[in-house]
């Protein structure tokens, strides 16, 4: 199993950080660093996690950002939002993240959802628009279907697909297959969240292993396809480590099958 995968020229270790909680004092602060030093290169946000406050912590205890260190945020329409995807909202979304994030250019730059309005293509037009600027460096999406994703993919390149996917939560398995066919990372939001998967089964195969369940978790999702990133969120430093520690389990074919058949 590859422990990396590459956006552009950048190689990114496979189990990247999530920061939809993260707040500015001094814990998180230090959370952040040791992410670095653990060799996390990938930390995901977005314009609106905790007001802004992620983005903020991020920019001040991070930038200048060492080089191969990936910032991925998102801008755009978010669920129970009236806000839509109008030029305007856009262009003022992107603008934040630059402040805070202390940036000239962000590298990887989602749409954080697709508003049912407004055809997607025009909405990438603009952020084809953002990368010809120089403000953003690839492009990427939340929450898509495979139509969607195809659509997008017309008006610019599109390098990751950001939805909805762990043991217990499977719908997007057609989106994750179209990604792994066309090369395009694929990033699991709530990648921990066990579900119906029997806790006894989980905790049994943990022992085997010598791991947490949550551990077996993320690297089931590693097992199931080259291209998946889990970003597990946490204000923990302790689990932190433990989730950059799942790189370095291997389950055996039959373990992840029998994981496979009883998540679906």
């Amino acid at each position: 199993m590859h422990n990396s995968i590459s956006i552009g020229d950048i190689k990114i270790n496979r189990i990247g950080l999530g920061t939809n909680r993260l707040t500015d004092n001094e814990s998180t602060r230090k959370l952040l660093q040791r992410a670095i030093e653990l060799g996390i290169n990938y930390i995901d946000t977005a314009n609106i996690y905790t007001k802004g406050e992620s983005e903020k912590t991020i920019g001040s205890t991070l930038s200048p950002y060492p080089e191969g260190l990936v910032i991925g945020t998102k801008g755009g329409m978010v669920p129970g939002s009236p806000a839509n995807n109008e030029p305007a909202y856009l262009q003022r979304c992107l603008e934040e993240s630059l402040t805070r994030l202390k940036t000239n250019c962000i590298t990887l730059y989602q749409l954080h959802r697709a508003a049912p309005d407004i055809p997607i293509e025009e909405t990438m037009k603009l952020f084809a628009e953002f990368k010809n600027e120089g403000k953003i460096k690839h492009v990427g999406l939340s929450e898509v279907t495979v139509e969607q994703i195809e659509k997008a993919r017309r008006v610019t390149e599109i390098v990751s697909v950001q939805n909805h996917f762990n043991l217990s939560e499977r719908k997007h398995e057609d989106v994750l297959n179209y990604c792994e066919e066309n090369n395009i990372i694929f990033i699991p939001f709530f990648p921990l969240d066990k579900g119906k998967i029997s806790v006894n089964i989980l905790n049994d195969l943990s022992k085997k292993y010598n791991v947490t369940t949550h551990q077996l978790a993320l690297a089931w999702l590693l097992k199931r396809s080259p291209v998946m990133l889990p970003i597990p969120g946490t204000l923990s430093e302790k689990h932190l480590t433990e989730n950059s520690e799942a790189l370095n389990i291997t389950i055996s074919e039959e373990d992840f099958n029998s994981l496979n058949i009883l998540s679906k």
